[in-house]
């Protein structure tokens, strides 16, 4: 018998609003402006760069570190988050709607930083609907305080690492969390720890009002079946 749903907990880029926002498509530009500057490479060169750089090492700044770059994450996230087009973000009263009926407790789970996570989650309407956001500062506390960029490697989604400190802090038996995420990856990671898991495909995302119907379809499909069990 299934264990009775106590928490869902959410990734928030391109799972609670699609990628075809154009904030995505922001986000690599500006990765790309950052390495530029600060790395001192050609446009094609940033390009390859951060390709490379996220194959290897699941973020940009992660690699950067690894590779001896002592970059501020204050300063990445600003210079790559802070520039973004927010207003491409609109509310999602359906969404909100969809978020208060859930009762079980509900937790986002980001690779991002916490300011981009409530700016986009206030460009929604929905940041009261979390209790919690865990986020790269949940996940690399001691990074600010590091004497060398590779003293502490940066933790992110899908490491095991990030997925148990996502277990610790939400005080939860992972078999009773629902986790919706859009890569792969960090849903095989959520697996290995112990979480019910639920692929967001893009695919299923259509043009408004249905902007959504991807998790709210998985929703009422998958959280029933949980929840009355």
């Amino acid at each position: 018998m299934l264990m009775k749903l106590l928490l869902v907990q959410a990734d928030l880029d391109d799972t609670l609003y699609s990628s075809k926002t154009g904030i995505g498509q922001a986000l690599k530009r500006n990765v790309e402006a950052f390495l530029a500057e600060n790395c001192g490479l050609s446009e094609s060169e940033a390009q390859n760069m951060n390709r490379e750089l996220f194959r290897t090492y699941g973020s940009s700044l992660a690699g950067l570190r690894a590779l001896g770059y002592d970059i501020n994450p204050d300063v990445y996230h600003s210079f790559v988050h802070g520039r973004l087009p927010y207003d491409l973000i609109k509310p999602d009263a359906r969404l909100r709607t969809i978020l208060q009926s859930i009762k079980q407790r509900k937790i986002i789970f980001t690779n991002s930083d916490k300011i981009h996570a409530m700016k986009a989650l206030d460009r929604l309407g929905i940041r009261d609907c979390f209790e919690k956001i865990i986020c790269f500062e949940t996940m690399n506390p001691n990074l600010w305080n590091s004497r060398h960029p590779n003293e502490f490697p940066v933790v992110l989604k899908p490491s095991m690492e990030a997925m148990n400190i996502a277990v610790d802090v939400a005080e939860v038996d992972p078999r009773r969390t629902l986790f919706f995420d859009d890569n792969l990856k960090n849903i095989a990671a959520g697996k290995a720890v112990g979480l019910r898991t639920v692929l967001v495909s893009r695919d299923f995302y259509f043009e408004p009002p249905m902007l959504h119907s991807s998790f709210s379809t998985l929703w009422l499909i998958f959280c029933q079946v949980y929840t009355h069990n």
